[in-house]
């Protein structure tokens, strides 16, 4: 069993800095601090209003991953504006999200079936630059489906649905489990590669890093939060043991 791979997002600290409008707390050292403790990626949203991070944090993100060897992954809404700034700076992979100005956090996938006609094409310009391009969606076998036609290399799972459940001792959370499982199997069976993300927490992680095809998770303000209290590092330290225990108990 391969290892699993954890990126983190560094978003919520420059939602931090903006809240002063200063300079500090540099998401760029976060992603250093990051990466120093054995992250396998950094991932930032440069959303439409620029609410947390910025052009410049994109590239000196970009320049930082470049020079270390570590990939950047780039959240995108699926904008010409967001296209041309990922052909600028051809990150590692670029990750397609639905976004809406009023919402808090990205509130559910990517609707590949009924977007298709304008998706596919950034799918495909951004690919034949040399960019891994992923699209974020519901654990839906059919949008899976969707993206894979339009060219895409990877499927993100939206996993906020499941550890939402879990947190609030919903009943509905074994069904949304077997959900991401189900939609993970039939999308490695489609040839993509299986991230999963939003959400994820301590409570939560064991269960999604124990679905076999998921190859990566991608993991922020849980982080972030929790990194005030007990360090980036140690943060980080103890998500990567959760993960690990569960990929090892797949290979028990």
């Amino acid at each position: 069993m391969s290892l699993l791979r954890l990126g983190v997002n560094i978003d919520h600290v420059a939602t931090i800095r903006n809240a002063r409008g200063a300079d500090y707390p540099s998401p760029v050292r976060a992603a250093e601090l990051a990466m120093a403790a054995g992250c396998d990626g950094i991932t930032a949203h440069l959303r439409e209003d620029r609410r947390h991070i910025s052009d410049a944090d994109i590239e000196a993100l970009a320049d930082i991953t470049r020079k270390r060897g570590i990939p950047l992954n780039f959240e995108m809404a699926v904008t010409a504006e967001m296209e041309a700034i990922a052909l600028k700076h051809l990150p590692h992979a670029a990750c397609l999200v639905p976004e809406r100005r009023e919402e808090v956090t990205t509130e559910g996938g990517l609707d590949m079936v009924d977007g298709f006609n304008r998706i596919a094409p950034v799918v495909q310009r951004l690919a034949g630059e040399g960019v891994r391009v992923s699209c974020f969606i519901d654990a839906d076998p059919v949008q899976a489906a969707a993206a894979k036609r339009a060219g895409a290399q990877v499927v993100e799972f939206h996993t906020g649905a499941y550890c939402d459940a879990v947190r609030e001792r919903s009943p509905e959370a074994p069904a949304l489990l077997e959900r991401l499982k189900a939609a993970a199997f039939e999308a490695e069976r489609l040839g993509l590669e299986v991230h999963a993300g939003h959400g994820i927490d301590y409570e939560t992680v064991k269960p999604i890093a124990a679905i076999p095809q998921v190859a990566e998770l991608n993991i922020g303000h849980f982080l972030i939060g929790e990194a005030i209290f007990v360090g980036l590092a140690e943060a980080i330290r103890r998500m990567r043991l959760l993960m690990d225990e569960a990929r090892a108990g797949l290979a028990a």
